[in-house]
Protein backbone atom coordinates (compact mmCIF):
# COMPACT_ATOMS: atom_id res chain seq x y z
CA UNK A 1 0.00 0.00 0.00
CA UNK A 2 1.53 3.11 -0.79
CA UNK A 3 2.03 6.38 1.57
CA UNK A 4 -1.10 8.01 -0.17
CA UNK A 5 -3.57 5.18 0.50
CA UNK A 6 -2.06 4.29 3.69
CA UNK A 7 -2.82 8.30 4.92
CA UNK A 8 -6.48 8.49 3.17
CA UNK A 9 -7.29 5.16 5.32
CA UNK A 10 -5.73 6.67 8.82
CA UNK A 11 -7.30 9.95 7.84
CA UNK A 12 -10.55 8.51 7.02
CA UNK A 13 -10.76 6.24 10.35
CA UNK A 14 -9.36 8.80 12.74
CA UNK A 15 -11.56 11.98 11.85
CA UNK A 16 -14.81 9.35 12.10
CA UNK A 17 -13.02 8.89 15.81
CA UNK A 18 -12.71 12.48 16.46
CA UNK A 19 -15.86 13.82 15.20
CA UNK A 20 -17.73 11.14 17.32
CA UNK A 21 -15.57 12.36 20.88
CA UNK A 22 -16.60 16.52 19.31
CA UNK A 23 -20.16 15.65 18.69
CA UNK A 24 -20.14 14.06 22.28
CA UNK A 25 -19.34 17.18 24.11
CA UNK A 26 -22.23 19.14 26.25
CA UNK A 27 -22.37 22.84 24.46
CA UNK A 28 -22.99 23.88 28.01
CA UNK A 29 -19.17 23.04 28.26
CA UNK A 30 -17.54 24.66 25.39
CA UNK A 31 -16.48 27.45 27.98
CA UNK A 32 -14.91 25.26 30.24
CA UNK A 33 -11.43 25.72 30.84
CA UNK A 34 -9.24 23.38 32.32
CA UNK A 35 -6.62 26.31 33.35
CA UNK A 36 -6.20 29.80 32.48
CA UNK A 37 -3.49 29.48 30.52
CA UNK A 38 -5.01 26.35 28.65
CA UNK A 39 -7.86 26.77 25.69
CA UNK A 40 -11.34 26.63 26.13
CA UNK A 41 -13.53 23.05 25.17
CA UNK A 42 -14.96 25.38 22.31
CA UNK A 43 -11.64 26.78 21.37
CA UNK A 44 -10.55 23.96 21.17
CA UNK A 45 -13.10 22.20 19.33
CA UNK A 46 -12.37 24.94 17.10
CA UNK A 47 -8.58 23.81 16.79
CA UNK A 48 -9.17 20.43 15.78
CA UNK A 49 -11.27 22.42 12.85
CA UNK A 50 -8.42 24.37 11.69
CA UNK A 51 -5.69 21.64 11.73
CA UNK A 52 -7.65 19.84 9.68
CA UNK A 53 -8.54 22.55 7.27
CA UNK A 54 -5.22 24.88 7.24
CA UNK A 55 -3.29 21.90 6.69
CA UNK A 56 -2.69 22.19 2.47
CA UNK A 57 -2.24 25.97 2.79
CA UNK A 58 0.34 25.23 5.59
CA UNK A 59 2.01 21.87 3.94
CA UNK A 60 0.62 22.93 0.37
CA UNK A 61 3.87 24.42 -1.18
CA UNK A 62 7.53 23.98 -0.79
CA UNK A 63 7.53 26.09 2.50
CA UNK A 64 5.78 27.81 4.98
CA UNK A 65 6.52 30.81 7.66
CA UNK A 66 4.83 30.33 10.68
CA UNK A 67 4.58 34.40 10.87
CA UNK A 68 2.26 33.65 8.43
CA UNK A 69 -0.61 31.51 10.20
CA UNK A 70 -4.17 33.41 10.35
CA UNK A 71 -5.91 34.49 13.82
CA UNK A 72 -7.89 31.76 15.56
CA UNK A 73 -11.26 32.09 14.64
CA UNK A 74 -13.91 32.51 17.50
CA UNK A 75 -14.86 29.38 18.95
CA UNK A 76 -17.74 27.49 17.56
CA UNK A 77 -21.10 28.51 18.82
CA UNK A 78 -23.23 25.07 18.65
CA UNK A 79 -22.64 21.19 18.04
CA UNK A 80 -24.04 21.94 14.79
CA UNK A 81 -21.02 24.65 13.73
CA UNK A 82 -18.36 22.35 15.21
CA UNK A 83 -19.43 18.91 13.08
CA UNK A 84 -20.15 21.35 9.66
CA UNK A 85 -16.56 23.00 10.15
CA UNK A 86 -14.74 19.57 11.21
CA UNK A 87 -16.80 18.00 8.44
CA UNK A 88 -15.79 20.82 5.84
CA UNK A 89 -12.11 20.39 7.08
CA UNK A 90 -12.19 16.95 6.39
CA UNK A 91 -13.28 16.70 3.03
CA UNK A 92 -10.51 19.25 2.01
CA UNK A 93 -7.55 17.48 3.76
CA UNK A 94 -8.75 14.02 2.34
CA UNK A 95 -8.84 15.76 -0.83
CA UNK A 96 -5.50 17.81 -0.79
CA UNK A 97 -3.60 14.44 0.43
CA UNK A 98 -5.59 11.88 -1.96
CA UNK A 99 -3.79 14.58 -4.58
CA UNK A 100 -0.42 14.87 -3.61
CA UNK A 101 1.40 12.11 -5.90
CA UNK A 102 4.84 12.33 -6.20
CA UNK A 103 5.06 15.62 -4.36
CA UNK A 104 4.69 13.71 -0.76
CA UNK A 105 8.44 12.83 -1.16
CA UNK A 106 9.36 16.52 -1.54
CA UNK A 107 11.44 18.58 0.72
CA UNK A 108 9.45 20.82 2.50
CA UNK A 109 10.30 23.38 5.30
CA UNK A 110 9.51 25.51 8.06
CA UNK A 111 10.56 28.97 8.59
CA UNK A 112 10.21 32.10 11.42
CA UNK A 113 10.85 34.68 8.94
CA UNK A 114 13.96 34.03 7.62
CA UNK A 115 15.16 30.89 9.89
CA UNK A 116 15.13 27.64 8.79
CA UNK A 117 13.01 25.81 11.62
CA UNK A 118 13.03 22.32 9.89
CA UNK A 119 12.64 20.44 6.89
CA UNK A 120 11.91 17.12 6.22
CA UNK A 121 9.80 15.35 3.12
CA UNK A 122 6.43 16.77 3.08
CA UNK A 123 4.88 12.92 4.09
CA UNK A 124 6.89 13.31 7.45
CA UNK A 125 5.20 17.01 7.56
CA UNK A 126 2.14 15.55 6.56
CA UNK A 127 2.84 12.52 9.97
CA UNK A 128 3.52 15.18 12.13
CA UNK A 129 1.46 18.57 11.75
CA UNK A 130 -1.96 16.45 10.73
CA UNK A 131 -1.96 13.39 12.25
CA UNK A 132 0.36 13.73 15.28
CA UNK A 133 -1.22 17.17 15.93
CA UNK A 134 -4.65 15.88 15.54
CA UNK A 135 -4.00 13.05 18.03
CA UNK A 136 -2.70 15.74 20.41
CA UNK A 137 -5.88 17.93 20.83
CA UNK A 138 -7.94 14.67 20.59
CA UNK A 139 -6.41 13.23 23.34
CA UNK A 140 -6.54 16.94 25.26
CA UNK A 141 -10.37 17.37 24.38
CA UNK A 142 -10.74 13.60 26.11
CA UNK A 143 -8.97 14.63 29.10
CA UNK A 144 -11.18 18.27 29.60
CA UNK A 145 -14.04 15.83 28.93
CA UNK A 146 -12.97 13.77 31.98
CA UNK A 147 -12.00 16.60 34.19
CA UNK A 148 -14.90 18.35 33.61
CA UNK A 149 -16.80 15.60 34.50
CA UNK A 150 -18.89 14.25 31.44
CA UNK A 151 -18.64 11.22 29.47
CA UNK A 152 -15.36 10.61 27.62
CA UNK A 153 -16.07 8.61 24.38
CA UNK A 154 -13.69 5.51 23.36
CA UNK A 155 -10.73 5.91 20.94
CA UNK A 156 -9.15 2.72 20.90
CA UNK A 157 -11.32 0.71 23.65
CA UNK A 158 -13.01 1.27 26.39
CA UNK A 159 -13.10 4.10 28.53
CA UNK A 160 -14.32 4.60 32.75
CA UNK A 161 -17.95 5.35 30.36
CA UNK A 162 -18.03 3.54 27.10
CA UNK A 163 -17.11 0.15 26.25
CA UNK A 164 -17.35 -0.34 22.55
CA UNK A 165 -16.47 -4.36 23.01
CA UNK A 166 -19.67 -4.86 25.42
CA UNK A 167 -23.32 -4.52 23.97
CA UNK A 168 -25.46 -1.49 24.26
CA UNK A 169 -27.71 -1.63 27.32
CA UNK A 170 -31.12 -2.52 26.09
CA UNK A 171 -33.24 0.56 26.52
CA UNK A 172 -36.62 0.02 28.39
CA UNK A 173 -39.58 1.88 27.44
CA UNK A 174 -42.83 1.62 29.50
Amino acid sequence: MQIIEMYLHELGQESETTRNIMASVPEDLYGWRAHEKGMSIGELLGHLSTVMHSMPDVLGGESFDIGDRPPADDPPRDREQVLSDFDAACARATEWVGGLGETADDTWRLYRGEDEMMAMPRAAAIRFFLFNHLYHHRGQLSAYLRAAGAVVPSVYGPTADVNPFEPAEEVVTA
